[in-house]
């Protein structure tokens, strides 16, 4: 096997919850329409401020989509 190739996209997973479940909800997401991913980076992590609560948790990542072989 050779060494892999990857694109980067970026993405932003949000959840109600927590940070966790921003990470999970935006990775599940992608993988119904993306395929061969690998790995995930949090580049940065925000929310949404309502009524001075937290109302939603943002987090923003790079994934990894492995370049398949021919």
């Amino acid at each position: 096997m050779s060494d892999p190739v990857y694109s980067i996209s970026e993405i932003v997973g949000t959840s109600k919850t927590s940070i966790e479940d921003a990470v999970q909800h935006g990775i599940g997401v992608a993988a119904k329409t993306l395929r061969n991913l690998d790995w995930f980076e949090v580049t940065q992590i925000r929310g949404r401020i309502v009524d001075g609560g937290v109302n939603q948790y943002q987090v923003c990542m790079k994934i990894g989509l492995r370049y398949e072989s021919k």
